[in-house]
């Protein structure tokens, strides 16, 4: 690694990287006339037609949907942390948007609605990443004309530019990413300066981005273990330069602790400690996926300020909810298992919305319960080893079971709705097993941890996380497993309606803040990890796909028409660039073994542009290569973020060529710098007129598609994937 980025290996090092920056100060005109001329083009290129289209695109449905939702108070559940989806709300709020517009479809227009107030919030943070890529390439090189490359090629990318322009996480996500990573490399640059005000402002800086970045989406994690490699390599450095005392090394090893740890984990925490302040409202039927005694703090939930009695017994009306973290509702409906899928009987489910088909009755084995308030029988409590059966509110039919293999988990026995108006036979009998109480205990509502386990099959019920094909609605497998002390095979009883025993609140059992905190972490878990492929989704992609920009992704089929694709020349000229540059590497290597003479000026230029781009090339891996292990459902935006890595290492290559070239030459050509700025010129005109090809992609493409002639994408359409 470059000693001016992963550490310092000496005095005289310091003094070349101070008398460096001293030796720029005179091109400070230069670099502000850059600085701001390429963040006023870059903000101009995002703000351009925001306005359009004037309808809702792609996932605004969704994000769109949370800023209501904040705005409204309304809890509800998603699989990413809450920050982006706050800062949406807010933007919205401040914007005078009031949160009723109801972001069903894509292509639903806007209307009236004041939604321009959210995309431009977005789009800013999208914007913000030109800047943040020149104030890197900066750092790394202290070039002007790499830090303008590589800043021109993310502006005339169609995807960067598209991404930002709608409301969406993503942009705030690649802002975040990239503030993280210019304020590690400022850290590290100020290390002549340790423990000065400046060195602790940067670092601490470095830490609140990574909060920012993992609050946002959790694959802001790549960014933190990035600059958790530079941390620990940095301290190595410090750990082999002799003349620290190991007094000074321990204090650089707590500073960074706190600062890039307890800083960021601080931060990030408190961001639910806001989530959890604003929405206190029940309403969007997703806290279904949170435990009971999570739901009893949301405000207009059944079980918020409910009384309900304290046990269970025959007769009741009831909700059983898995146990575990995420669990869902026991439920069934009228439809039956089809044809070739076990017994055609009713179909048994867990579900996490909340309506009538998740209400079951017990019912003593041998015994119909009685009806009406007033009945003069003895009020009978389930206790732990009962034997009862569980009838279906709605469809009258038992929860039951047998030894015909499970739809989809086949070494498991298939669960089925049977029998009418509550008439049964003895496969609809199961054992209440309460765990950890003693034989004959009381079932009590919420707290029990309960195991229903077959008489004859000798098998427990148990929920899974496999999803049923359309014929099953996609909701998620009951089965009864032989494996009796399985995980998931634990249940509790939610819901309690029995009006002749007393009630108690539920409130009681609310959980504290950090056990909700884990709670919302698990549930995001393994929402994430339920995020599967579909049939015939065709926005869907692999990670092999991404830098090849071999398929695009409709954010509207409605005009005006909205593709995210990468910019071929951009992203082609990338690719080439990750492949040839440590190719070029090598050779140097070679060389350099084989004693290859060369220019001193060349030589450390090499030297210092080579450690920039193997650092870009990392940053690069950390936020792409991580994709190709995972199994969940994957789009054409996650390749983003390590977009603006290979911008920024092209950036820089291109500049290292040029500027070898000018160095070479300057002895042997006169005029040769006027060459050398010619040519810096002509690449940035090429890219500026790649950006005029496809920019119609990104702000809405009318009338014919590209195949016929009067096209605007007439003659663009270079690969046959490209569906515009």
């Amino acid at each position: 690694m470059d000693k001016k980025v992963g550490g310092a290996s000496g005095a005289a090092d310091v003094q070349q990287h101070v008398d460096m920056r001293v030796s720029c100060r005179a091109s400070t005109v230069v670099w502000y006339a850059a600085f701001v001329s390429i963040s006023a083009i870059g903000l101009a290129t995002r703000l351009y037609q925001l306005d359009v289209p004037a309808h809702v695109c792609w996932d605004e449905t969704h994000f769109g949907k949370f800023a209501n939702w904040y705005i409204n108070r309304t809890f509800f559940f998603d699989v990413h942390p809450p920050l982006g989806k706050m800062l949406i709300g807010m933007s919205g709020f401040l914007s005078g948007y009031d949160g009723s517009f109801a972001f069903v479809n894509p292509g639903d227009e806007y209307g009236a609605t004041p939604y321009l107030g959210m995309r431009f919030f977005c789009c800013l943070m999208g914007a913000s990443v030109i800047p943040l890529v020149f104030l890197i390439v900066w750092e790394l090189t202290l070039s002007v004309g790499a830090a303008t490359l590589s800043s021109t090629l993310v502006i005339c990318d169609i995807a960067s530019l598209t991404i930002s322009r709608f409301i969406l996480l993503d942009p705030i996500l690649m802002s975040f990413i990239l503030l993280s990573t210019y304020c590690c490399l400022k850290f590290v640059s100020l290390r002549h300066r340790a423990f000065h005000a400046t060195w602790w402002f940067w670092m601490t800086a470095t830490g609140v981005s990574l909060a920012c970045a993992l609050g946002v989406k959790f694959v802001g994690l790549f960014i933190v273990l990035f600059v958790g490699l530079n941390t620990v390599a940095d301290l190595w450095h410090l750990l082999g330069d002799l003349r620290n005392s190991m007094t000074t090394v321990i204090q650089h090893l707590l500073a960074r602790v706190v600062c890039l740890i307890a800083v960021p984990a601080l931060v990030y925490v408190s961001f639910y400690a806001v989530h959890f302040h604003l929405l206190k409202k029940s309403g969007f039927n997703t806290e279904g996926y949170f435990s009971s005694a999570f739901q009893s703090q949301l405000e207009g939930n059944p079980l918020n300020n409910a009384s309900m009695p304290e046990y269970l017994a025959y007769g009741a009306l009831v909700t059983i909810k898995n146990y575990r973290t995420g669990g869902l509702y026991l439920h069934s409906h009228w439809s039956l298992y089809p044809k070739g899928v076990g017994a055609q009987q009713g179909q048994i489910t867990s579900y996490f919305f909340k309506d009538d088909n998740n209400k079951w009755l017990i019912k003593e084995i041998d015994k119909e319960p009685s009806s009406g308030n007033q009945s003069m029988d003895a009020v009978k409590l389930v206790r732990n080893g009962d034997l009862v059966r569980l009838e279906h509110w709605i469809t009258k039919r038992n929860l039951h079971s047998h030894k015909i293999p499970a739809p989809i988990t086949k070494r498991q026995y298939q669960v089925t709705g049977y029998g009418m108006n509550g008439t049964g036979d003895a496969n609809d009998y199961w054992r209440v097993e309460v765990v950890g109480e003693r034989p004959g205990a009381p079932v009590r509502s919420v707290v029990s941890k309960l195991r229903f386990i077959h008489t004859n099959a000798h098998c427990a019920l148990q929920s899974h996380r496999k999803q049923y094909p359309k014929w099953g609605f996609e909701q998620l497998e009951v089965t009864c497993n032989p494996v009796i002390h399985a995980k998931n095979t634990l249940w509790n009883i939610e819901e309690n309606f029995f009006p002749r025993l007393p009630n108690i609140s539920v409130r009681v059992y609310a959980p504290r803040f950090w056990e909700k905190l884990l709670e919302s972490h698990s549930v995001m878990f393994q929402g994430n990890a339920g995020l599967k492929p579909k049939e015939h989704e065709s926005v869907q992609s692999r990670p092999w796909m991404w830098p090849l920009n071999i398929k695009g992704q409709y954010f509207c089929g409605k005009e005006p028409r909205i593709l995210l694709l990468g910019n071929p020349v951009v992203w082609w000229l990338n690719l080439v660039v990750l492949f040839v540059f440590p190719a070029w590497y090598l050779v140097e290597q070679v060389m350099e073994a084989r004693g290859w003479e060369e220019a001193a000026n060349v030589k450390d230029l090499k030297h210092r542009r080579f450690a920039a781009l193997w650092w870009l090339h990392l940053a690069w891996a950390f936020n792409y290569v991580p994709f190709w292990t995972m199994t969940r459902i994957l789009y054409y935006h996650h390749y983003l973020p390590a977009s603006l890595f290979s911008c920024m290492m092209t950036g820089v290559f291109l500049d290292c060529i040029l500027q070898c070239l000018q160095l070479y030459f300057q002895k042997r050509l006169p005029g040769v710098s006027a060459v050398f700025h010619c040519s810096l010129g002509l690449v940035l005109a090429g890219l500026a007129n790649s950006f005029r090809l496809f920019m119609p992609l990104s702000y809405g493409v009318t009338g014919p598609k590209s195949t016929e002639a009067g096209s605007l994408m007439y003659g663009r359409k270079w690969l046959d994937s490209w569906d515009f």
